[in-house]
């Protein structure tokens, strides 16, 4: 019998959401809102088909292995150089690389308690130890903790911001603060998957405008550009560092298709814009509808809204009997929060159809 390394069966796998085709065999129900994943539900830009149909000329040759035109384009956006660019199969995938070409089981990782849960996993792969320093009253990252957990075998610290599941921000003065004071041997994460729902707010701190060499940028394409089907994410940091990780990357990620769907959605500034826009619109209003009810939320900068309940009873209560109304939502049992519940923010109609299934569930 094969023998697995104790460091894997301990494990805990990642979960995803459930489908909506599942949902529909499951409760036999016709109109189904998926606001459990965090995806852009308007879609993507109308001009990727057309890129990816053009693509699959090409789709019996390997693809590109550094994706050297999106590269150049990210570049351009970015104010940086290609070289200080990695693409790869989603951010979780970098996340995957940055933890095989760095971590041993001798090393730590310092993050929160309540994060994205890729990291306990990609970090856990590799047996080094998760040190979750407690989030804070208002389930935003606790940077002074973090800093005073770091120790000699700390290899990498890791925040996203915002913050997912709570939507939460490190601010400019508390992020400069934090990056000034992160020892030179460890590499900071800086996870920016929901840049673009944030980019805008006047106190979120831009990354890129606080570079170190030991710092590392990652973003994806899989929210405000609604590509998560494809799996296409990618990093900025130093070339030095860049050029390590380019060795541990799966030679010909991300797909051809992929890096055509990218190029083209990275190039619709008026989509995103659209895409932006809703969420800001539909966020607001579900904020209201919140504040009339009396229910406890977390203010969110993100594509999703963080509802507090009152025990991990009562969430699960209401995921469960609002998933029988068709709409889909995420108890946070393996973020950590298992009392509270994962709005993403959808279409108007979407939106519409959670109110409604939510005030039909409370008068129940």
């Amino acid at each position: 019998m094969i023998e697995i390394p104790k460091r894997i069966r301990n494990l805990t796998p990642y979960v995803a959401g459930k489908t909506i085709a599942e949902v529909k065999r499951r409760y036999n129900v016709d109109t189904i809102s998926k606001l459990a994943s965090n995806e852009n539900r308007l879609g993507c830009s109308p001009n990727v088909h057309q890129s990816v149909v053009k693509a699959l000329e090409e789709i019996q040759d390997y693809p590109d292995p550094l994706a050297y035109e999106l590269r150049l384009e990210l570049a351009k956006r970015n104010g940086v150089n290609e070289s200080e660019i990695i693409v790869a199969a989603g951010s979780e995938s970098i996340l995957s690389i940055l933890c095989r070409s760095l971590l041993s089981k001798s090393n730590n990782i310092v993050t929160a308690d309540a994060t994205f849960v890729g990291i306990y996993v990609q970090g856990g792969v590799m047996g080094a130890e998760i040190k979750k320093v407690p989030v804070t009253s208002g389930y935003e990252f606790d940077t002074e903790a973090m800093l005073e957990a770091v120790d000699h075998n700390t290899k990498m610290i890791y925040i996203a911001n915002p913050n997912n599941p709570s939507g939460t921000y490190i601010g400019k003065d508390e992020y400069a603060s934090f990056i000034d004071r992160v020892p030179d041997h460890v590499l900071v994460v800086a996870d920016e998957a929901y840049f673009e729902y944030a980019r805008h707010v006047e106190n979120y701190p831009h990354a890129l405008n606080y570079r170190r060499e030991n710092v590392i940028v990652t973003r994806t394409f899989s929210k405000g550009y609604g590509l998560a089907g494809f799996r296409i994410g990618y990093a900025i940091a130093h070339n030095d560092l860049i050029s390590q990780l380019l060795k541990c990357k799966l030679t010909f990620e991300p797909t051809t298709l992929a890096q055509a769907a990218a190029l083209a959605a990275v190039r619709d500034d008026e989509f995103l814009e659209k895409s932006v826009s809703l969420v800001a619109k539909e966020r607001e209003k579900l904020r209201l509808f919140f504040d009339d009810n009396g229910v406890e939320y977390v203010p969110s900068i993100s594509n999703s809204v963080m509802m507090v309940c009152n025990s991990e009873k009562k969430a699960g209560q209401i995921t469960q009997a609002m998933l029988e109304k068709g709409v889909i939502l995420r108890q946070l049992n393996a973020f950590g929060l298992p009392h509270c519940v994962r709005i993403t923010i959808g279409t108007e109609q979407e939106m519409n159809h959670f109110k409604k299934s939510f005030v039909a569930i409370r008068n129940s």
